[in-house]
């Protein structure tokens, strides 16, 4: 039996390797991929600096036995911390790091076959911590009724020696872009992003030195839009603007060292100039932008505003960059006769257009994720959200390019012009956080390979800063469900570590004082409490911080988050009286789950929303307690690791017959308690059966929604169902994965039924073709087709068990773990494996299931049965 095999597996991982092969070349070890808190040569590091690398080896079997790290300061040794062991993540030097400064950072390891490494080197620089002399300065007094424009900032200065360094930090109420002598400052957009702005307001640091030359008068501009600030961000109108506060400010410190060692600091104060007017006149996030060059600056003295420095924390996550960029695929005319663009893929940011005409001319360019079943351009899922941006030209050939906001699109209408839009005047810019892409899949299906594509191009597009549900109408929000059923497809896909260490920073602060969570972070709605129970989403709380650790191997993350893990468990305790938690709202339920109108033959997939929250609140209590014990809290583990069991036992009383059936009867409610374990053992098999039955009525179509879809597939597989979890993956016709990606989709689609056979759009007011949700499919594909599976936090012991099916002859997937690369290949006659490549990072055991049946461990190295 599978759950048998998985057991000799585990056996398999206490065994001892030790062997001297090389698998190439001369015998070499070395170190690569340094970072600081997560990143390569960071800009604003508070707190302790926490240091990382990763080695490659010419030999098998290599692990790390010792490090050296040796600290410098303008070129000077001023300290060395050495160490034993295999640890290559989470170091912390004992050294006093001061603000401001810039260190480098050296490291050369020695391994267990007395091979050292060369020393290689990185740096980083210090925030400024509590040493922030700048004020705010801005315009005050807005209210939701003013048009929504930026404000500009400027200031003129003169370095009057050679720059030896330059930091500028900046923040802002509203997102800003900076320029020195009209360049750009640093490379990303929308800063400094969206946190829970009361709590935490970040400020980017940006290296400058290259930007200021000696005697040169250059000039400071930065524009400041709404942005999250002041966009009004919810999808109900009207939509209240700066309800974080009445004002678009900036902050900004500029910190210069001279070639002779002198230094000067530059701060925002009264020696600023702001100007209302300027080439920008409407930015926000869901309506756009609007261009009028022929606006002119008002330039007049600052002013400074009150607030200090309190809330202020660095950026800790990439900041948002351009991911690609396209060029369209054919100019379109539509049965309305409108003019569109269409660029093949959809995505999210902006055009970048050049347009010239008369003074005073409008061109209006809209965004369209589909054209509806007539081939016109379809807005109607945008709900409220304008979407667009109006240039007004003033005579002058320009190149326009609305990044003070950001569009859900595949297509462009473009309106206002006298003759048709010339095709290499058009780009479209994708966004996206700039965490570096750490995963790989294809396989011998192209279908398969599109929604790979689909589950990739829905990942990026919706981690814009934060995890969004959908990019594109008047939402575009934090939705703590739709992160946590993602996390684990996320994190394999990308090195989301530090993208949601800012995220669930956001939750803790966001987290209501009786433990409930909001439905999105940050919280939009901070005056609703009804939906702070809502199972699935409020549980992110839990589920996001246990699945990080699981993925990246950090237990910070748990240290971190552990108070509102904690406080969302108590919270469940206290309503659940008889550890049965049904006596509050659950107000999404299994969230979009198959379903027919008229539905008299009773096949609509409902399952209890009361079943669903008892499956959460056991699952956040188990992990709870094993949070409490990896901390050393063990009296909490133990309180936790009870109600756990009773919770458990409330479930099976409550809504397991004596004979094994789950109440509901709906592979969402098999799925869930297979997934928990929250059915004894000797039932376990019986409800993956019945869950196997349940899809084979259905004619092997999914009807789980969006807090079953991530694991049915484990689940079948789990328990020697894979064949189904095969026909499941394959089917073609609603509802099913590949049902979109047959209908030319090149995202996930928020509703398994979003478009009809015929091309015809359900006008539902909630239709998005862009949700990564549905997407954790990609989970199984890697973990289960691709076989790679962790048994330690961050795969430092994994194995590698495919579960070939579906007709493919060949499979092959990769991820970059916290201590190097995994590389599966296996190729397959049906269900029979006939052969597999496997690599091994150094520092890492893998146990892997052979062609011939055998299990064979292994140290790091290249591999082939």
């Amino acid at each position: 039996m599978l759950v048998s095999k998985m057991k000799r597996l585990l056996v398999l991982l206490c065994c001892a390797t030790a062997s001297f092969q090389l698998w190439g070349g001369p015998a070499v070890t070395a170190v690569e991929d340094l970072r600081v808190n997560g990143l390569v040569e960071p800009l604003g590091v508070e707190g302790k600096p926490v240091f990382s690398w990763m080695i490659t080896s010419t030999v098998i079997n290599t692990l790390q036995r010792s490090w050296e790290i040796t600290i410098t300061e303008a070129g000077r040794k001023v300290f060395t911390y050495r160490g034993n062991g295999a640890e290559s993540t989470g170091v912390t030097v004992p050294y006093p790091f001061a603000p401001g400064v810039r260190y480098g950072w050296t490291v050369k390891v020695t391994d267990n076959h007395r091979l050292s490494s060369k020393p290689v080197s990185s740096s980083f620089v210090m925030g400024l911590g509590e040493n922030w002399k700048a004020r705010w300065i801005g315009v005050s007094g807005r209210t939701p009724e003013d048009r929504p424009s930026p404000v500009w900032f400027r200031r003129q200065f003169t370095p009057s020696r050679g720059v030896k360094s330059a930091y500028a930090c900046i923040s802002a109420h509203g997102i800003f872009e900076a320029q020195i002598g009209g360049v750009k400052v640093g490379d990303d957009y929308l800063a400094p992003g969206w946190t829970s702005y009361l709590n935490r307001l970040q400020y980017r640091m940006y290296d400058v030195t290259d930007l200021l030359k000696s005697g040169r008068q250059d000039e400071i501009r930065v524009t400041v839009a709404p942005g999250w600030w002041g966009s009004g961000m919810n999808w109900q109108k009207p939509h209240k603007r700066y309800r974080y506060g009445d004002d678009i400010a900036l902050l900004l410190q500029l910190e210069i060292t001279y070639t002779d060692g002198s230094r000067e600091t530059l701060c925002t104060g009264h020696d600023w100039e702001t100007s209302k007017t300027g080439p920008v006149t409407f930015a926000t996030i869901y309506d756009g932008q609007d261009f009028d060059y022929t606006q002119p600056f008002d330039w007049q003295p600052s002013q400074v505003l009150g607030g200090g420095t309190e809330t202020l924390v660095p950026s800790i996550a990439e900041g948002v960059k351009p991911l690609a960029v396209l060029k369209p695929l054919s100019l379109l005319v539509s049965p309305k006769g409108e003019y569109i663009l269409d660029f093949g893929q959809n995505i999210v940011g902006w055009e970048r257009v050049r347009l010239s005409g008369p003074a005073g001319k409008e061109v209006i360019i809209s965004h369209a994720e589909v054209l509806d079943k007539e081939g016109n351009f379809y807005t109607s899922n945008l709900r409220k959200a304008r979407a667009q941006t109006h240039i007004f030209l003033d005579g002058k050939s320009r190149v326009y390019e609305p990044s003070l906001t950001f569009y859900g699109f595949r297509y462009l209408r473009v309106e206002g012009l006298d003759t048709a839009p010339d095709l290499r005047d058009f780009e479209a810019v994708a966004i996206s956080s700039a965490f570096e892409e750490t995963g790989s899949f294809a396989c011998s299906n192209p279908l398969i390979n599109q929604l790979q594509s689909n589950i990739c191009w829905g990942f990026r597009d919706n981690f814009v800063d934060i995890p969004t549900d959908c990019p594109q109408r008047d939402e575009r929000l934090g939705w703590t469900g739709d992160a946590q059923v993602f996390f684990r497809t996320a994190s394999w896909n990308g090195d989301v570590a530090n993208f949601f260490r800012k995220w669930l920073a956001d939750l803790a602060a966001e987290q209501k004082p009786g433990g409930g969570v909001p439905r999105t972070i940050p919280d939009v709605y901070p005056q609703t409490t009804s939906h702070d129970f809502a199972a699935g989403w409020a549980d992110s709380a839990v589920l996001i911080p246990w699945r990080h650790y699981q993925a990246f191997g950090d237990l910070s993350i748990l240290a971190a988050q552990y108070p509102s893990m904690k406080a969302w468990v108590d919270a469940c305790l206290a309503n659940a009286p008889g550890y049965l938690l049904n006596h509050v709202n659950q107000p999404f339920g299994d969230w979009l789950f198959y379903s027919k109108k008229d539905d008299r033959k009773g096949v609509s997939a409902v399952t209890s929303r009361s079943l669903i929250a008892q499956c959460f609140f056991a699952a956040s209590l188990d992990i709870v307690a094993k949070t409490a014990a990896l901390l050393g809290r063990d009296y909490e583990s133990r309180q936790y690791a009870d109600a756990c069991k009773l919770a458990k036992e409330a479930f099976m009383n409550e809504y397991v017959t004596p004979a094994g059936l789950v109440s509901s009867d709906t592979q969402t409610a098999y799925v869930l308690a297979l997934h928990f374990d929250l059915l004894p053992e000797n039932l376990r098999e019986q409800a993956a059966r019945r869950l196997a039955d349940n899809v084979a009525r259905y004619d092997d179509h999914i009807t789980t929604g969006f807090l079953g879809t991530p694991y049915i597939c484990e689940e079948l597989s789990r328990y020697g169902h894979s064949d189904v979890a095969w026909r499941l993956l394959l089917q073609e016709t609603c509802p099913s994965w590949l049902y979109p990606v047959k209908m030319g989709a090149t995202t996930i689609w928020e509703r398994w039924d979003s478009m009809g056979p015929d091309g015809s759009i359900p006008e539902n007011g909630m239709n998005s073709f862009n949700h990564y949700s549905y997407g954790a499919i990609g989970d199984w594909l890697y973990r289960w087709a691709g076989g790679v599976r962790e048994i330690d936090p961050g795969y430092r012991t994994f194995v590698v068990d495919p579960h070939p099916g579906g007709g493919l002859t060949w499979l092959e997937t990769s991820h970059k773990t916290p201590y190097g690369m995994i590389r599966v290949k296996w190729t397959a006659d049906g269900e029979q494996l006939k052969s597999i490549d496997v690599e091994v990072p150094v520092g890492c055991i893998a146990v892997i299931t052979c062609p011939d049946g055998a299990f064979r461990r292994v140290g790091s190295g290249h591999y082939h049965f």
